[in-house]
């Protein structure tokens, strides 16, 4: 399997379209659109008395409110840790003395490259938060068994958000 081809189809601020030719397992070439992105970093922020803090973001492209955790997107050169490091600082006003990885997950792995690392943020300490002129952004501090609940309603229904919620509760084995 290898990429044999690849034309840009639209090139934006936030992502890519290509035009990708490869060739197939079975030797054949088959052509997709990929859009293409330089992936991002999400982080389950947990205070210590065990809540956790969720963002509940206006997002355009479903056209409501949708609760997640802390995320952004990678800049050139810079890691998940790192890229997490400032997203919670400018979106819910904390900086985490110890960020520890829960895995990485494709987003939409059929027509997107985008990868996002998943971390845990603990020992956290308030500072200011900086939002970017397009965010709308309210913190929500709840339990890890409101927000398990949450996904169990239907009410998170954003995937890295689920994983990063259903991962911390496995290994800390906090299911009921």
């Amino acid at each position: 399997m290898s990429k044999l081809s690849e034309e840009i189809l639209y090139q934006g601020r936030i992502l890519d379209l290509a035009r990708e030719t490869h060739r197939m397992p079975d030797q054949r070439e088959a052509r997709f659109e990929i859009v293409q992105h330089p992936g991002g970093a999400a982080a389950l922020p947990v205070l210590s008395d065990g809540q956790v803090i969720l963002i509940r973001q206006f997002r355009p492209a479903a056209e409501k409110y949708i609760y997640e955790i802390p995320a952004g997107r990678l800049e050139p050169g810079e890691d998940g840790k790192s890229c997490i490091g400032r997203e919670l600082q400018e979106e819910i006003g904390y900086q985490a003395a110890k960020i520890t990885p829960l895995g990485t997950v494709y987003s939409s792995v059929g027509f997107c490259n985008e990868q996002i690392q998943l971390f845990v943020a603990e020992e956290l300490s308030k500072t200011a938060t900086a939002l970017e002129p397009d965010e709308f952004i309210e913190p929500v501090r709840i339990t890890l068994a409101e927000a398990l609940q949450m996904i169990t309603d239907g009410v998170i229904c954003d995937a890295k958000t689920q994983l990063a919620l259903l991962r911390y509760a496995w290994q800390n084995r906090l299911f009921q």
